[in-house]
């Protein structure tokens, strides 16, 4: 991506940045949560009045999302920026978020790519005006086409393949992958790859994630038109808990899993309502996308070298392992 120079700064105070940067990134499973309080240690500065835009594909009431924003704040409030958070899940709406921070002079926008046609467009007319973009969360198949900087997720096949694997190794044969947005390429790739790599049967359900209720109900409906499912892999947290209810609703011996964590599931995780999660750190990603632009901006920093995505995940969140991560949970960063 062709952006203007990124002003000179104090080397002491970048080496610092990414060597803590670095760190985070060697570490498997770490927690930002001392990055954002190190300060001055961490980074060093501020961001010189550095303005970056957040541009989310984030759906009314989905709770994932608080996660991404938590750690984008405390990124920046390291480094001294002014952040701006928007989301939509409508395409075309997330589209115009985009244009907006283009014109009101935005330093460096992260967004995610969930949609990435609707995203071309806007993204270019960033590239045009200077501004740095990197990506987030979703689009790791998207993000370089579209001329973006950086990238910070999951590589969402891999992480379906793993979970087919597992439910292999959890003898299950009948899967239902359920999709609470349709069109969105992560999941679609997520359930892909868990139809990839599993023995047995995978089929997709859609369902209207902004209504929790409808969800427990056409899940529940699933459940009872086929007894033959004994495995329901949701797409984030909040669902694999409507799942739970949906079993208990239809009477299903089903069993439950899910891509995603939050402190709710992390109780149902130890109390054995749900057997596993795949956590993405989505706060480590929305950290590393902010503390990214001003690595750029200031250092003139490009992680993976503008060719390969920085991955926050897959990992496995156990009923062995979930007291692990249980108390950056319950802080409401994992």
């Amino acid at each position: 991506m062709n952006t203007p120079p990124p002003p000179h700064t104090s080397a002491g105070r970048t080496r610092a940045a990414v060597l803590a940067s670095v760190l985070c990134l060697l570490v498997s499973g770490c927690s930002v949560l001392g990055a954002a309080g190190d300060g001055p240690d961490a980074g060093g500065g501020t961001g010189g009045g550095m303005k970056v835009t957040l541009v989310t594909h984030g759906g009314k009431g989905d709770a994932f999302w608080d996660l991404v924003r938590r750690g984008a704040e405390a990124a920046a409030a390291k480094d001294g920026i002014d952040l701006t958070y928007a989301g939509d899940a409508d395409p075309a709406a997330q589209a115009d978020l985009v244009r907006d921070a283009v014109r009101d002079g935005a330093d460096g926008i992260a967004v995610t790519l969930a949609k990435p046609a609707a995203m071309r467009g806007p993204v270019a007319q960033a590239k045009a005006a200077g501004i740095p973009v990197v990506g987030l969360n979703s689009g790791i198949d998207a993000w370089r086409p579209a001329g973006l900087l950086e990238y910070f997720g999951q590589d969402e096949s891999v992480a379906g393949r793993a979970v087919g694997d597992k439910l292999d190794d959890l003898k299950a044969k009948h899967a239902l992958c359920v999709v609470h947005e349709r069109g969105n390429v992560a999941l679609e790739a997520r359930c892909a790859g868990v139809r990839m790599a599993f023995g047995g049967d995978t089929d997709n359900l859609y369902v209207d994630g902004t209504d929790p209720d409808a969800v427990t109900a056409t899940i529940a409906s699933r459940l009872r038109q086929d007894s033959s499912i004994d495995e329901v892999v949701t797409n984030g947290a909040q669902f694999a808990l409507s799942a739970v209810e949906a079993v208990r609703q239809s009477g299903s011996r089903a069993k439950v899993a899910t891509f995603d964590l939050n402190k709710d599931l992390v109780e149902a995780v130890k109390d054995g309502e749900v057997q596993f999660a795949v956590d993405q750190q989505p706060y480590l990603q929305g950290y590393l996308a902010v503390d990214a632009l001003w690595l750029y901006r200031t250092n003139g920093n490009v992680s993976g070298g503008g060719t390969a995505p920085v991955l926050t995940g897959p990992a496995f969140v156990t009923r062995s392992n979930v007291s692990a991560v249980a108390r950056f949970a319950a802080a409401g960063t994992r």
